[in-house]
């Protein structure tokens, strides 16, 4: 279909959510929480979910505390301190069914191409089932969305299988099998140790090492929920002690001079893990803990020690037959390669046909550069917002938090466009270049900016695109008010219907 046909009429809502994962979801109920009952959720899947869905490796499960990777209106009783992949994807699922949110998700229906039409002030959006029009559109796709996949000379004639751990292959049984694993990132650290005693040999090629703490995970048994559930205040509390855990944790990765202890608790944690010396000095980092993803566990570094783990420090550089080959010269005879390869993070597969009030796409727009302002609008993209956004995450914020904080702010404007009788809103420029140029100026002191474009931190090279620079509680307290002076409004504007919930206030300054 041509991408003029994007323009073509369709089925019309006020609000459509791009994506069923757990921002699609709680975008979904924030909205109807709001007074939005115009709205659609389009998932190219056929089942919610997200990333919690696509990624089924053994040993997937979260990295930050379960009663941390929550809801706040939907409380869970979660089986462990950090909950494991199935549960979470059940509790994606039955909070959709519970609050209605599976009546508003059309799926197997996969967004193509988009464009603002600034004659209707409405986006013309082509999708797999036809065309859909919508007054504003919140794209809640997530970081975690493609997987990347690198151009290895000779992979495509690999005669052995090849898979993604992003798209873990169930049918292959791995009892006996030579693997060969390229990457050593979070998901290799939660997947060797369960695939480790199953295989013949296992060839793990590691090009960077990482900073692995112990992992303080722990059962959470019926009755300590049924206690929790008869005495709130506890729940709140043990709660309050992951948070301000993690905020404590993410006070050293913007102060790194405070990282010594840390560090030393991290060579602490690979000392004792690892007995032989040769290992542990090719899993010793040489940057700064925090500057890559922040992992923890309690079985990776001795999965490595076992007599059928052979780690290479080395990236791979070509595949010839069943021999895959390191830069330094090691081959290792593999049936299978699993390729922990990571993702393109924040890289929108949509950008490059999402087209915005100048007819520009939003993969143009971001080619030197992914910004928006609060990580949440793009200049010359109206009524277009997007659920965590660039410079929104660190290695110790829960994604729930931040989406919360994020749906607070997106239904107050959308409350004040729909009240003051506004069609169009439109981050200011400056508004954004302010944003983007505090939130840079802050990164330089952090960890999160040492270790260069290495780390996927660094979407667009030289700029950190992933991180938010402060703590998580001005991260919530930024967003808490809307800033319609931040916007250029169209439209016919009336006489507010609800006044005082929103600010008219510019505030471009972060002294604070």
């Amino acid at each position: 279909m041509a991408e003029e046909s994007v323009v073509d009429p369709g089925d019309d809502a006020e609000v459509i959510v791009i994506g069923a994962g757990m921002s699609g979801v709680a975008a979904a109920i924030s909205l109807r929480g709001a007074g939005f009952d115009d709205v659609v959720v389009l998932e190219k899947s056929s089942r919610p979910g997200g990333t919690w869905r696509d990624n089924t490796y053994p040993g997937c499960g979260c990295d930050v505390p379960s009663l941390l990777y929550e809801y706040s209106f939907a409380p869970h009783p979660w089986s462990r301190g950090f909950a494991p992949q199935p549960e979470i994807l059940d509790y994606v699922e039955s909070t959709a069914a519970t609050h209605g949110v599976n009546k508003l998700i059309r799926y197997d229906t996969e967004v193509e191409a988009g464009r603002w039409d600034p004659d209707t002030h409405r986006w013309y959006l082509r999708t797999s089932a036809g065309p859909r029009t919508a007054r504003t559109v919140i794209l809640a796709t997530g970081p975690w969305h493609r997987p990347r996949h690198p151009d290895i000379p000779g992979l495509d004639a690999f005669p052995g299988t090849v898979f993604h751990s992003a798209r873990w292959n169930h049918d292959v049984d791995l009892a006996g099998r030579r693997v060969a694993v390229v990457g050593t990132g979070a998901s290799t650290v939660q997947f060797l140790p369960e695939i480790q005693p199953r295989a013949a040999r296992i060839d793990v090629f590691q090009s960077t090492p990482q900073w692995v703490l112990p992992k303080p995970d722990y059962a959470l048994p019926p009755a300590l929920h049924r206690f929790l559930g008869r005495h709130p205040s506890a729940r709140g509390a043990l709660r309050g002690v992951h948070y301000w855990t993690q905020e404590a944790i993410g006070a050293l990765m913007r102060h790194p001079r405070l990282l010594p202890p840390l560090e030393a608790a991290a060579r602490r944690h690979l000392r004792t893990s690892v007995p032989d010396p040769a290992l542990r000095e090719t899993l010793t980092p040489r940057y700064r803990l925090g500057a890559r993803r922040l992992i923890a566990s309690d079985t990776y570094y001795p999965a490595l020690t076992r007599p059928n783990v052979h780690l290479h420090p080395t990236r791979v550089t070509a595949v010839h037959g069943h021999d895959v080959i390191g830069a330094d010269g090691t081959r290792a005879p593999a049936d299978v390669i699993i390729l922990a390869t990571g993702y393109h993070i924040g890289d929108l597969p949509l950008a490059p046909h999402l087209h915005g009030a100048e007819g520009a796409t939003l993969a143009h727009t971001w080619s030197d550069n992914r910004r928006a302002y609060l990580g949440t609008s793009v200049s010359g993209y109206p009524n277009l917002f997007l659920l965590v956004g660039p410079n929104l995450l660190s290695g110790t914020t829960a994604v729930p938090t931040v989406l919360e904080a994020q749906l607070r702010y997106i239904t107050a404007a959308l409350t004040h466009l729909r009240t003051r009788g506004h069609t169009a809103m439109d981050v200011r420029p400056e508004a954004e270049e302010a944003h983007h140029t505090a939130v840079q100026r802050a990164l330089r002191t952090t960890v999160y900016n040492s270790a260069d474009n290495s780390s996927y931190y660094f979407g667009v090279p030289g700029v950190n695109t992933f991180c938010w620079p402060w703590s998580t509680r001005r991260l919530v307290r930024r967003l808490h008010s809307f800033e319609a002076g931040a916007y250029t409004w169209s439209g016919t504007a009336l006489k507010a219907t609800t006044p005082g919930h929103c600010s008219e206030r510019v505030v471009f300054g972060y002294g604070n």
